[in-house]
């Protein structure tokens, strides 16, 4: 079976609903709402809440979604290639778009409403709706999101490798969530100059005891560290732990079958990750150097280096 990527996903389920001929690069930039009609605005709303509800059948939640910041995060944990495949069963039509079509447009809807309620977005409608962005401000800089193209990432093969980093919360986290966030409040946690040992034999419950241990301030890893099944698909050679801005993150980091994996810790828990495929031979070496993480590694014979501010990207 073929691998779905964003393109495929789209050409399958949205393509046929669109015109003939139809220019895409003046759909995504022509303003659909010049004279500022509420009522289209309203639309996106209502179709975000008709989602919030779908989602218990969806996902099967016990209660719709909330259109809080974490709701994001327990959607992108429900999203599965099972499901995925499951609403890419079901045919659609000119009249009716196929379920996964209508699941991306309600959820596009649902993201954006979640965007504006909590971090002042600005809806920029779009002919279809479903191609409309939300303007977002913040700390780090401004620009368009665009959730539509989000959702058929998400949904790809690679956006459901929790391994990679591109889920759907993994996106929201990193344009919408860590822009506004000020890493430098958090309060460390622990002493910068304490110094963790490696984990030669990596299983999650290991981990779990060696940070009790070890690093008995961090209480648990979060919602959004990876599962046990899916931490052990990674196969990790060994795991180092990195205290970083003066012991307010803790940066885990180990090399498994198809390259270096990090995550990104505070008190409360996984905030982020990145995976930079390289070469087993040498070994990755990651270390502080003054507020950045820096990573020299091998790929393909050739010495690379990649370096992360102390929080992460």
């Amino acid at each position: 079976m073929s691998r779905e990527t964003a393109e495929s996903l789209f050409e399958r389920f949205f393509l046929p609903l669109y015109p003939k001929g139809v220019d895409f690069a003046r759909v995504r930039n022509e303003d659909a709402n010049p004279a500022g009609n509420p009522a289209l605005v309203q639309g996106l709303a209502d179709a975000a809440r008709i989602f919030s509800e779908m989602a218990v059948a969806l996902f099967g939640l016990e209660a719709p979604l909330d259109f809080t910041d974490e709701s994001v995060h327990r959607l992108s944990r429900a999203l599965t290639k099972e499901r995925r495949d499951r609403w890419s069963a079901t045919p659609g039509s000119a009249e009716r778009p196929a379920e996964l079509a209508q699941v991306i447009i309600h959820g596009t809807a649902y993201l954006g409403e979640v965007v504006v309620r909590n971090h002042g977005g600005v809806w920029r409608l779009r002919s279809p709706l479903w191609e409309s962005r939300v303007f977002l401000k913040t700390a780090q800089g401004e620009g368009e999101l665009a959730l539509f193209q989000w959702w058929l990432k998400s949904l790809s093969d690679d956006g459901l490798d929790e391994s990679l980093g591109t889920s759907l919360s993994d996106r929201f986290r990193m344009y919408v969530e860590n822009p506004n966030a000020e890493p430098k409040d958090l309060a460390p946690f622990v002493d910068k100059d304490r110094r963790l040992p490696r984990l030669a034999k990596v299983r999650y419950d290991l981990l779990y005891k060696h940070l009790r241990a070890h690093l008995p301030e961090l209480r648990d890893v979060g919602k959004d560290f990876p599962s046990p099944e899916r931490f052990d698909e990674l196969e990790l050679k060994g795991l180092d732990f990195l205290l970083v801005g003066d012991g307010r993150m803790l940066v885990l980091s180990g090399l498994g079958k198809n390259g270096l994996h990090l995550f990104w810790l505070d008190p409360k828990g996984f905030q982020k990750g990145a995976f930079i495929p390289c070469d087993s031979f040498p070994a990755p070496i990651v270390r502080t150097e003054d507020e950045k993480v820096a990573i020299d590694f091998s790929r393909s014979g050739l010495s690379t280096r990649q370096e992360f501010l102390w929080w992460g990207p």
